[in-house]
C-alpha cells in the first residue's frame, strides 16, 4: 500500500495535519526541504491530480518577490518552479493508494483522513 506524505518540517500546518490524520510508521514522510522532489514523484502527482498548476502554491513569499503574480504561466513553468523552490509545492501532499490529496484546506484533510481510515 502506497501511504506518502510530502511535508515541510517547520510549517506548523503541515505538522499539525499529520498529528490530526495520527500519521504514523506506515507512512514515508517526506521533508521536502532536506529531501527535494524528483521529478518522476513531481510528475507522478501532476497525473494524479491533472496538472502542476493545481499543485503549485501562490502563497510562497517567492511568487511575489519573483514577480510572478505579473506573469502567464505554463504547465512548464508550474513544473520548473516548483523543482527550483521546494516552497512553491503546495503542502501537504498526502498519497494513499491511488488517492492523492493536495493543500490543507478543511474538507481535504477531511477527505484524507478519510480514505486513511478507509484502510484502517
Amino acid at each position: 500500500m502506497n501511504k506518502k506524505i510530502y511535508h515541510l518540517a517547520s510549517c506548523s500546518t503541515c505538522q499539525r495535519i499529520i498529528k490530526e490524520l495520527n500519521i504514523g510508521e506506515d507512512f514515508v514522510q517526506q521533508n521536502i526541504k532536506t529531501e527535494k522532489i524528483t521529478v518522476k514523484e513531481l510528475e507522478l502527482m501532476a497525473n494524479k491530480v491533472g496538472s502542476y498548476e493545481k499543485l503549485f502554491s501562490r502563497r510562497a513569499m517567492k511568487y511575489k518577490s519573483m514577480g510572478l503574480k505579473d506573469k502567464v504561466l505554463s504547465e512548464e513553468d508550474y513544473k520548473a518552479l516548483i523543482l527550483e523552490e521546494y516552497t512553491f509545492l503546495k503542502r501537504p501532499v498526502i498519497i494513499v493508494g491511488e488517492e492523492i490529496f493536495v493543500g490543507n484546506a478543511k474538507k481535504i484533510v477531511a477527505a484524507a483522513k478519510e480514505a486513511i481510515e478507509g484502510l484502517a
